[in-house]
């Protein structure tokens, strides 16, 4: 008899063993094991939420693209704006003075005076004085071109009164030429009285006439003139005008 319960007892325990055995084996299989739900806890736990790189995201593809999108677009927008606002205005009045006191221009008589005047040393000479009336600075090139009366041609320069330099005239300043009326000795011909002036302007080439001339008033008695007859060159100073 104590035989058979013995047998009976190992046929019940291996049974149980093979009943434990299945039923791990099925908890492992499906994945609600309690090994299995361990791992997985740990799992969620030190994944991140997303693996991503933002930057490889194809754009469209996600919200970081469609955000990156509209940043980059905001940013292009406001620099326009601020482009735009810092621009200055070149039709303002303020922004035209500017530009045009900058400006150089060849003197000529709608944007100067022109004097002359008779000088008592030395004799026989008169002095041109213009000065700049404009806005803008303004050259002086060459020397005047003079005509008196009726007078078909212009008398020559002194060659040895150019300077080394062009006269250059901001407004308000003044350049200066003097005129060789006759020969101090009454050594030359064609001896005569005048009493109108014109003087021309030269461009930077020197060989023609540019703008606009001035006729400055003379003596009532007018200025008496010969063959002898010559300008020199204008000049930045007054003295250096009278020296011829």
């Amino acid at each position: 008899m104590s035989s058979v319960r013995n047998s009976r007892s190992r046929l019940l325990t291996a049974a149980a063993t093979v009943a434990l055995a299945a039923f791990s084996l099925t908890a492992c299989s499906d994945g609600t094991g309690v090994a299995d739900e361990g791992k997985a806890t740990r799992s969620s736990s030190t994944v991140p939420p997303s693996t991503t790189d933002p930057a490889s995201a194809e754009p469209g593809s996600g919200s970081s693209g469609g955000n990156s999108g509209g940043s980059s677009g905001g940013s292009s927008s406001g620099d326009a704006r601020s482009a735009t606002a810092s621009k200055p205005d070149e039709n303002a009045p303020a922004a035209k003075e500017a530009a045009s006191s900058k400006k150089t221009v060849t003197c000529e008589g709608s944007q100067t005076k022109t004097v002359a005047a008779p000088l008592t040393r030395p004799v026989n000479h008169m002095l041109l004085t213009v000065t700049n009336t404009g806005s803008a600075t303004c050259y002086l090139y060459g020397y005047p071109a003079v005509r008196f009366g009726e007078a078909q041609s212009v008398p020559p320069v002194i060659e040895d009164s150019q300077p080394q330099a062009v006269v250059t005239l901001e407004p308000g300043q003044s350049g200066y030429a003097s005129v060789n009326l006759s020969a101090a000795d009454g050594s030359a011909g064609h001896g005569r009285t005048e009493k109108s002036l014109a003087v021309y302007f030269q461009g930077r080439s020197g060989s023609e006439s540019v703008g606009k001339g001035a006729t400055p008033a003379l003596p009532a008695e007018g200025m008496y003139i010969d063959d002898s007859l010559k300008v020199t060159y204008w000049q930045q100073s007054m003295d250096s005008a009278i020296n011829w």
